[in-house]
């Protein structure tokens, strides 16, 4: 309750006694930049500079445009109340010259599109009569003094606006860039076991490549074996994959200098395309009974004909099944990495209030950020082990055959046990009766 009341009242000064000169703090605006994506990486310990990525657009008139992200912005340094040099970074028109014809671009900030790379024009008369309409409606729908209303269609920058048109966007952003990296880390540790084993044969390995495949030999028989039986080597690479694509995305992602620092699992279109996968694998090598069961279940006529109640519900949970794979994923991590922002940024927001509140809550939120930070890393295997764990089931949910299921519902009933333990039961019985015959003779 303190840090939501915190976080509404935010706009508190840094310095209460000067609150003319020092930029009102934005906490909702710091968290979710710090937590969303972006055309560049911040550099170590500062956030004006950052490592240009490539920005690659299709224009209004489709043709394609290829240039370097520190084209979008540059450093501006200004002195702050006690005459330190403070560097932020601004954004600016990037021009592209292609085929004799000019490209605009920059990144929106007074826009539908904000944070995101937008094609401007100069305002034609046309444009500017429907700008003035629009601006019209949205100052009475607002009903407020703000001087740059957002206007569809249309992006404020230096003080005049222009009209835009949002490109499909194929850059290399920093989540993609991230993704990369995982990816090479995972085949790096992958690809180091099998060159071991092939150089040293079955000789133990040590250190970390032995911690590495004490994860691999966990997931591989305490998890998926355990749940999917006999058809562990057809999923067992689907699912070794996501687990350690997730586990490592997660511990990249909680480094705060590059090659860290993205949120990735904390991004969810990140963990809706993991989810899809499950969702794919399991509905795509679904059997026959599988099917059986969604569309014509074992449950009393009624409930499936002449309404086909069961059905619809048995549809509605193949989507619900992925859909919470997902959410759990991103709002786990998501809020890991929200309270460790919002810890560190207590610092700033109760420095309005002198300097031994200051430096008392310099210690107090230090260390709770720390000990968050050492509680993501094992929600970090946790939530890899949860979401491997889950799609393991539910793809062995889909491949149960039926004589399997119905073997696991009869378990118990004589008269509906399997052949061999039938033939146990009779010869046991046979014997017992010859037993009998003996003592009686």
């Amino acid at each position: 309750m303190i840090l939501l009341v915190l976080i509404c009242t935010a706009h508190i000064p840094a310095h209460a006694e000067e609150p003319g000169k020092e930029k009102q703090l934005d906490v909702k605006e710091l968290i979710f930049e710090h937590l969303g994506d972006g055309y560049g990486w911040e550099v170590p310990f500062s956030h004006a500079y950052r490592i240009p990525l490539p920005v690659i657009v299709r224009a209004e008139d489709a043709s394609w445009h290829c240039f370097s992200s520190a084209g979008l912005t540059r450093v501006e340094k200004h002195h702050d109340a006690d005459g330190k040099s403070v560097a932020h970074a601004e954004a600016v028109i990037k021009t592209v010259d292609n085929d004799g014809k000019q490209y605009q671009f920059l990144i929106a900030h007074t826009s539908k599109h904000k944070d995101k790379v937008v094609q401007i024009f100069p305002l034609t008369p046309q444009d500017e009569k429907e700008l003035e309409a629009k601006l019209g409606a949205v100052a009475a729908d607002q009903n407020s003094g703000i001087a740059a209303p957002v206007v569809d269609g249309y992006v404020y920058y230096d003080g005049e606006y222009w009209r835009e048109y949002r490109p499909l966007d194929l850059s290399i952003t920093k989540n993609v860039c991230a993704l990369f990296i995982t990816v090479i880390l995972v085949l790096l540790m992958v690809f180091g076991l099998i060159r071991f084993y092939k150089k040293n044969g079955m000789k133990s390995p040590r250190k970390g490549m032995g911690f590495f495949e004490m994860l691999v030999g966990f997931v591989y028989f305490d998890t998926i074996k355990a749940t999917l039986g006999d058809k562990t080597r057809k999923f067992a690479p689907y699912l070794l994959t996501v687990f350690f694509f997730i586990l490592t995305m997660n511990l990249v992602g909680l480094i705060v200098i590059f090659p860290g620092g993205a949120n990735l699992t904390g991004n969810i279109a990140v963990t809706l395309v993991l989810a899809v996968c499950t969702f794919i694998m399991t509905n795509l090598f679904g059997n026959k009974h599988y099917w059986k069961e969604i569309f014509w279940p074992d449950v009393p006529m009624f409930l499936k004909f002449p309404l086909p109640i069961m059905q619809l519900i048995e549809v509605f949970g193949i989507f619900t099944k992925p859909a919470a794979l997902c959410v759990r994923l991103f709002a786990n991590m998501m809020g890991g990495h929200m309270i460790v922002i919002t810890l560190t940024l207590l610092i700033f927001i109760l420095g309005a209030f002198g300097a031994a509140i200051a430096g008392m809550t310099t210690v107090i939120s230090v260390l709770f950020s720390i000990f968050m930070l050492l509680i993501d890393v094992l929600v970090s295997f946790i939530q890899a082990y949860v979401f491997t764990l889950l799609s393991a089931i539910f793809i062995g949910m889909a491949n149960v055959h039926e004589e399997e299921h119905e073997a696991k519902e009869d378990k118990g009933n004589p008269a509906l046990e399997s052949k061999d333990e039938q033939e146990i039961a009779a010869h046991k019985a046979l014997i017992e009766k010859e037993a009998a015959a003996i003592d009686i003779k």
